[in-house]
């Protein structure tokens, strides 16, 4: 625990004294420091404008981040602390435009919007917002409470229990829980994680034997992490937005102007009816968090759920008890509006449950190295772009009078986390007012300027023109999946975990004298296969039972 607690204080440390960006009266302040609330500050801008979401601004701001702090080890906390601030940001900024224009640039934000835009209606824009502040800023720092408490200790219980064997069934199961969580079907599913492991798998493998180039010199390396991410997230995004721009102008359809109000504020009384539902949703985005992929769409959707079922429950126990008399009516009308039609409930249902997710996917990212959404992806992209830090249960090994940098960085993320909530805490509530003028920005102007942005990156840290011609290629594969419903998502996180896989698989099956059954030489080892074989059938099949039952997939 003494190890634990001198490499907590280094963290904190290494972020607040780190090297200075500029001085201030004399005393320099920490480029980590300065980037976290940067960050912070655009990713706000960026939620609250339709059409733009954070890993759009995170996959366009890494290039050039890293052509600016280079690719050392202290490029690290800035460079992350920067891109946290943007998730943080992002996340509260996207109830703006859910609330005031019932426009949801996000899946998760639409159920903001079934209470926040008839509050809006009603007048009580101010209202809804302060609420979608503060239960967005509680879920959220709920779950990096969490995280913190959590993920050191789930990485240490790997690395002292799990051999190998156990940890390549283990990346087998996250991969089959993957591709049979996210989106409609298990068998697109299945084809976006194949895609993912052939792309990972171009180039030499450890044999020295070029495999899957198709005789073509320049593939003898593989494809690049950050064309093939951002080509198939972010330039697969704007392709389809740039389609549906094009049918929308066939149809000739404009957006109906809305009178907003931005006045109201929230009663202490309306502050405690509050915390029930807060907590209940932040406990749910949380458990849903910590599983790898499933992201913050499904969270909203089960604490806004869970939230209405309350209060049915709760009107009906008052009208079995004879509550329902004028009076009582009369004095307890505030907290009765159902919802779905303007219950500051609602919105703090959906808000506490989306914003929860935010710390809790990382669990998954710094103790496993497995990304548990979209953000995740490029925070362990920026980890293996830039030297001195690889996510994972080696990340948290300790030994008795020597320091270990890569938890000294784990942290200073943790860190920086707590640092983009106080931010959160002190200005977020303003920001989303203030940049609500953003929600009128028309998306051709936006997702010109996102290619324009995305490209620049790439040519910056590439260098390269045939990179500029790759991330194009995977932009299409990106709009072509997109166009076939099939979620980009596992794609992403099979590329990023196809090289640990084979390096893990070669080890085991090396470490056990060459036994081709080592996925089944132990029972945890057995147990978790089994696992990855069944998780997609079960899915599967409950899928086939209930066909109507919502699926939900992440935003990108």
């Amino acid at each position: 625990m003494t190890e634990i607690l001198h490499h907590a204080w280094l963290g904190i440390l290494a972020v607040l004294l780190g090297d200075p960006l500029f001085a201030l009266g004399g005393y320099g302040v920490s480029a980590a420091l300065v980037m976290v609330a940067a960050g912070f500050v655009l990713g706000v801008a960026v939620g609250a404008t339709p059409g733009l979401a954070g890993p759009m601004a995170m996959a366009v701001s890494l290039p050039i981040l890293i052509s600016v702090f280079g690719f050392g080890s202290d490029a690290l906390l800035p460079v992350m602390g920067f891109l946290i601030g943007v998730m943080k940001g992002a996340t509260v900024g996207g109830a703006v435009p859910a609330i005031l224009f019932n426009t949801p640039g996000t899946p998760d934000a639409y159920m903001t919007a079934l209470d926040g835009y008839p509050l809006t209606r009603q007048g009580q824009a101010g209202k809804a917002l302060r609420v979608a502040h503060f239960s967005s800023a509680s879920g959220d720092t709920f779950s990096d409470l969490v995280l913190i408490l959590c993920a050191p200790f789930l990485a240490v219980g790997v690395e002292r229990f799990l051999d190998l064997p156990e940890k390549t069934a283990l990346l087998l199961l996250s991969l089959a829980f993957v591709s049979a969580a996210i989106g409609g079907s298990v068998g697109r599913g299945l084809i976006s994680t194949g895609l993912g492991l052939l792309v990972a798998y171009v180039g030499t493998g450890l044999d020295f034997h070029p495999r899957l180039t198709l005789g073509i010199d320049d593939l003898a390396d593989g494809f690049a992490p950050a064309p093939v991410i951002l080509g198939v997230l972010i330039l697969g995004e704007v392709f389809t937005r740039f389609e549906g721009m094009w049918h929308a102008r066939r149809l000739r359809r404009t957006p109906r102007p809305v009178h907003q109000r931005l006045a109201g504020r929230l009663t202490r009384q309306e502050r405690r009816r509050l915390l029930p539902h807060i907590a209940r949703s932040a406990l749910i985005g949380t458990i849903i968090g910590a599983l790898p992929g499933i992201g913050s769409t499904l969270a909203a959707l089960l604490g806004y759920r869970a939230g209405r079922m309350r209060q049915a429950r709760a009107l009906r126990a008052r009208a079995a008890a004879g509550a329902m008399d004028a009076g009582a009516a009369g004095k307890r009308a505030d907290d009765r509006v159902p919802f779905g039609e303007g219950a500051i409930e609602g919105v703090a249902a959906a808000e506490a449950a989306n914003s929860s997710v935010v710390g809790a996917n990382l669990i998954p990212a710094l103790s496993l190295g497995i990304p548990g959404n979209v953000a995740a992806v490029f925070l362990i992209l920026a980890a293996e772009t830039i030297e001195g830090f690889n996510p994972g249960p080696t990340a948290f090994r300790t030994s008795p009078g020597l320091v270990n940098p890569e938890l000294v960085i784990v942290f200073g993320i943790f860190t920086m986390m707590m640092l983009a909530n106080a931010f959160n805490w002190l200005m977020g509530g303003s920001m989303m007012r203030w940049l609500a003028v953003l929600s009128r920005v028309p998306e051709h102007i936006l997702m010109p300027f996102v290619l324009l942005l995305t490209l620049s990156g790439i040519y910056i840290q590439q260098m390269r023109f045939s990179a500029m011609v790759i991330v194009v290629l995977f932009g299409a594969l990106g709009w072509g999946m997109r166009r076939l419903g099939i979620t980009p998502l596992p794609f992403v996180i099979a590329y990023i975990l196809g090289d640990r896989l084979e390096d893990t698989a070669r080890q085991a099956f090396s470490a056990t004298g060459g036994d081709g059954l080592f996925l089944f030489s132990s029972p945890v080892a057995s147990l978790l296969t089994l696992a990855a074989l069944t998780v997609p059938a079960v899915v599967f099949w409950r899928r086939l039972r209930a066909p109507g039952e919502t699926k939900m997939g992440p935003a990108m």
